[in-house]
């Protein structure tokens, strides 16, 4: 196990390149809205991460960022918000949280009062070989079914094993949606 300073709230972001920029500047975990029509999958997965992490709401300085943050500030009125300057947020006409440079997002969390902890990370690439969840013919699918299980939605291997030690999942766990879902745990 590795110790790790990471955000412990999710962040809730617009899409994959801002994820892919939030990833850059902080050690965290986001879920992504894909724009304003957010699916109830995704309603879910934000539901679970604002009652056992937090949230951190940190959308697009535009009409249509604002626009989401207020449908998820009024279903979640404890998040915490993260705030870009339209400035940092702006390159070539492109307004977006993926433009910003990794100082001017770590700078937006810490004032958006985000707390850290130190995370333990349980799982390796290595477990999730062993568990068949990658490599195996059926892998997309058993991480489809285990993370339903489980409550962290689905990803491919690198995502789903992101999620299993930033969610703190612990090995237990693991292998009770493992068997639950019909599966031999290894």
């Amino acid at each position: 196990m590795t110790a790790l300073i990471a955000v412990k709230e999710i962040i809730v972001v617009e899409g994959r390149d801002d994820s892919a920029a939030i990833k850059r500047a902080v050690l965290a975990q986001t879920i992504e809205t894909h724009g304003f029509g957010i699916r109830e999958a995704t309603w879910q997965q934000i539901e679970k991460a604002y009652l056992e992490k937090g949230l951190i709401i940190f959308t697009d300085p535009d009409f249509s960022g604002e626009q989401i943050r207020k449908r998820l500030a009024e279903r979640f009125p404890k998040a915490k918000h993260a705030y870009l300057m339209l400035s940092d947020a702006e390159k070539a006409g492109d307004i977006g949280v993926e433009n910003a440079d990794p100082e001017a997002i770590r700078d937006a969390i810490q004032k958006a009062r985000a707390s850290f902890e130190e995370r333990t990370q349980t799982f390796t690439y290595e477990d999730i070989v062993k568990f068949g969840l990658v490599g195996d013919k059926d892998a997309a699918e058993k991480r489809a079914n285990i993370g339903k299980y489980l409550g962290i939605g689905y990803g491919n291997a690198k995502a789903f094993l992101n999620k299993l030690n930033q969610y703190g999942i612990t090995m237990e766990e693991l292998h009770e949606a493992i068997l639950a879902c019909g599966y031999r745990s290894a």
